[in-house]
């Protein structure tokens, strides 16, 4: 998809422009043109040397360079590439952008350009949950202006949550989605999310650790490809995607009766964390601790919702993807549950609490299918549910 691209790619100050090396480095893999603009700030982390070394092309710092501006070179950078990418975004550059400002090469390339535009943010914790970042954040969105990231994690300041670049592998899927004109465009994708909370009483119920982070991800990767998500969530920690179709259950029955009120569907992906069983005898008021002893739960088996999909006879989407958590032998588990439920993927996670997977924001996954296991590395989960987006849009387009 990036060969023969022409990407301007702005590399803004602070720590993260490090990374905006490896990143030139793999869109070269991938057959880009990359044309390097460096900030009188990046060139604090990077030298024009080792971007022009790695790019092939001449590096652009300054916006009065004679030689260039007697061609109005400016305008011309900004209009020859098929993308204008911003990595590191700054706090400093995203305001001169959505303010308009024009003080410097990039933000006058960012100002006169007619392409589309992608940012990745990158600063302190603190500057990205600064109201004004948010307000800028929400004006360039509204303007058209794409963004990937930031990740949660540690920084070199010292802090932790959200802020770090996001990862390459992110980048380059959204990258390649923006260059691709919304490849999911007309496909409408159901995506599960969250627990399931199974009552024992009123006041009481069975659930387990998943934050839903991981689903909410993959529906925010899948929209941004141009695909009509419906999104079932059961009660999770973090706030459901803009621009998706969401339902709201509970229980797991509530969830299969929402998945099937969705059909039909292109493609399905059950990233939910479905509880097994339901208590029989939930109380109907708040059971009492008294002296008759324990009380007596009876389980009885949830609904699979992932086999009920997988092995639909008519109206079976075409490609059906499920998650399988777990603890022990994960490659074999997980193939066995591929195999037993007739998904067509299944990505597996080790989720013992020494990995910090469940309810935190990475995950590091092997996708399983017919051909194999092919393992990915551990990154963020929003790198993750990019990766899996990108893999879906081939397989379904």
């Amino acid at each position: 998809m990036l060969a023969d691209k022409h990407i301007l790619l702005i590399v803004g100050g602070g720590v993260a422009a490090f990374k905006a090396l490896d990143l030139l480095r793999r869109l070269r893999e991938q057959g880009a043109h990359v044309t390097p603009v460096l900030t009188k700030a990046g060139a604090e982390f990077v030298t024009p040397l080792s971007l022009s070394a790695l790019s092939a092309s001449k590096v652009y710092q300054d916006l009065f360079d004679l030689t260039d501006e007697a061609e109005m070179g400016h305008i011309e950078l900004s209009r020859a590439a098929d993308l204008i990418v911003v990595a590191p975004a700054t706090a400093d550059l995203m305001a001169k952008m959505t303010h308009g400002l024009a003080n410097d090469l990039a933000s006058t390339l960012l100002l006169a350009t007619d392409k589309r535009v992608l940012i990745a943010p990158s600063m302190n914790v603190r500057m990205w949950n600064h109201p004004a970042t948010q307000r800028n954040l929400t004006t360039l969105k509204d303007d058209g202006v794409l963004v990937v990231g930031p990740d949660d994690g540690a920084m070199a300041c010292g802090e932790f949550g959200p802020g770090r670049l996001a990862e390459t592998p992110a980048i380059i899927a959204a990258i390649d989605a923006a260059l691709s004109d919304g490849p999911l465009n007309g496909k409408h994708i159901l995506v599960t999310s969250g627990p399931t909370h199974e009552p024992i009483d009123p006041v009481r119920y069975i659930a387990n650790r998943s934050s839903g982070a991981q689903g909410t991800a993959i529906a925010k990767a899948l929209v941004a490809l141009g695909a009509d998500v419906t999104f079932v969530t059961g009660p999770a920690d973090v706030a459901p995607p803009v621009g998706v179709n969401v339902i709201a259950v509970q229980t797991a029955k509530q969830m299969l009766d929402a998945v099937n009120a969705a059909a039909p569907a292109d493609a399905a992906v059950f990233a939910a964390a479905v509880a097994d069983w339901h208590v029989a005898n939930a109380g109907d008021s708040k059971i009492k601790k008294d002296k008759s002893g324990l009380p007596t739960l009876e389980f009885v088996e949830n609904p699979d919702i992932l086999a009920t999909v997988s092995q639909l006879k008519s109206g079976r989407p075409a490609l059906v993807v499920g998650f399988a958590a777990e603890t022990d032998d994960v490659i074999a588990n997980a193939t066995a549950k591929r195999l037993r439920k007739g998904c067509d993927w299944i990505l597996a996670n080790d989720v013992s609490p020494e990995t910090g997977i469940m309810g935190g924001s990475e995950n590091d996954v092997t996708l399983i299918t017919a051909d194999g296991a092919e393992d990915w590395p551990r990154m963020s989960k929003d790198a993750t549910a990019v990766a899996l987006a990108a893999r879906i849009a081939k397989a379904i387009t």
